[in-house]
């Protein structure tokens, strides 16, 4: 198993790019629970050699699985394995493309209605409407160029990071 380090956990702040999407979505997953060749088999196999450059580079450590003899945690993992923490929200759940579905909406509810009416409504039709996973992709990403547009590269970031934590493991090559 792969868990971040702190200098995992900082590239994933906003404001802070030093490695490319493939390598950022990596960090994402890397909680402690998937599992390592579940990992690897990303990105068209390529998943491995980006491992190993993250584990070089100091931006992933390994962790032992219950299998293994245990190893220390590093004092900075999480604490609740079933638990995000993301901007200060947590998220207690399983991943899921209804669940990142619903984020979507809430968001352009919360960030569009109030300033663009039209916007959120033309959003809304677009996730009913999106019926397979790359549709609602699509639509999530159209709605993060927005949201940088209107608001930064911050807070598009941070929106990306929120929705790749929500999406399904095997989805998340598709939305990087």
């Amino acid at each position: 198993m792969l868990i971040k380090t702190d200098k995992g956990r900082h590239e994933l702040r906003p404001g802070n790019r030093s490695l490319g999407q493939r390598e950022r979505a990596l960090l994402l997953v890397a909680d402690g629970q998937q599992s390592e060749s579940r990992m690897a088999d990303l990105f068209d196999g390529a998943g491995r050699q980006l491992i190993e450059r993250l584990v070089a580079q100091g931006f992933l450590a390994r962790i032992a699985t219950a299998r293994e003899a245990p190893a220390p945690i590093p004092p900075a993992a999480p604490t609740l394995p079933d638990t995000t923490t993301i901007h200060g929200e947590q998220f207690a759940g399983t991943r899921s493309l209804a669940t990142a579905r619903m984020f979507l909406f809430d968001l352009s509810e919360r960030l569009f209605a109030p300033r663009d009416k039209a916007m959120a409504s033309r959003y809304r039709e677009a996730l009913r409407e999106a019926r397979s996973p790359e549709a609602m992709l699509a639509v999530g990403r159209a709605l993060i160029a927005d949201v940088e547009t209107l608001a930064g590269s911050e807070r598009a970031d941070g929106i990306s990071e929120r929705l790749a934590k929500l999406l399904p493991g095997h989805l998340l090559e598709s939305a990087a």
